[in-house]
């Protein structure tokens, strides 16, 4: 069984808001709060342990919730609410008026929807293909959206700033990797989901190829 390109790259895509503002709100975000808002070290690295502690909080809810309800609902939820806050999120964290509460709340917030994405991510990805080609799509898929939007996170970020001198880049990055994913997640792939509901005994003679 060949592997489909098509499907693979619906798959990066879907994912795609999930490297992107993961990298943005969860790795990036110390030295984004150093260069761009001039924080101090300390306070940027308890800024990002508030945002994984929302992350990991979202994780396993966000994963148990998707099998319920189905994975694009919950991944499409976490991508329309990154477009919907991730500006709104970082004036917050530049507002000198902003109560240190409401900031602490704001970035587990972030980290919350990027968990969002992340707990049915795994398993939507597995999903997508069938057993003789699944390991290998989901690694494509995977390594594809992370090496392009999580790896080049830090540069692109970091060097747009530097030279337009806005603030708001990370937001308008991750807010249009996840609308990618958004319009990715609206588009149902051929026999999506139909290789999870099979018998035990077909699936493991589709992996075996008899």
């Amino acid at each position: 069984m060949r592997l489909g390109w098509g499907a693979l790259v619906l798959a990066a895509a879907r994912v795609t808001g999930w490297a992107a503002a993961g990298y943005t709100f969860l790795v990036v975000l110390p030295s984004y709060l150093q260069t761009a808002l001039h924080t101090g070290f300390a306070q940027a690295l308890l800024a990002a342990a508030v945002a994984n502690a929302g992350f990991a909080a979202a994780i396993l809810p966000a994963g148990v919730l998707s099998d319920r309800v189905g994975r694009r609902p919950v991944l499409l939820a976490g991508a329309v609410l990154v477009v919907a806050t991730a500006l709104p999120v970082l004036d917050l964290l530049r507002d000198p008026g902003a109560s240190t509460l409401a900031k602490a709340l704001a970035l587990a917030g972030a980290g919350a929807m990027v968990g969002l994405m992340a707990g049915p991510g795994p398993a939507l990805l597995a999903e997508m293909f069938p057993a003789r080609v699944r390991w290998t799509g989901l690694g494509l898929a995977y390594a594809l959206s992370n090496a392009v939007f999580s790896g080049c996170a830090g540069l692109i970020i970091t060097e747009a700033v530097r030279r337009t001198g806005n603030p708001d880049v990370p937001g308008y990055y991750a807010a249009a990797a996840c609308a990618v994913s958004a319009a990715a997640l609206l588009k149902r792939a051929p026999r999506e989901g139909s290789w999870r509901r099979r018998p035990p005994e077909e699936a493991a003679r589709e992996a075996s190829g008899r």
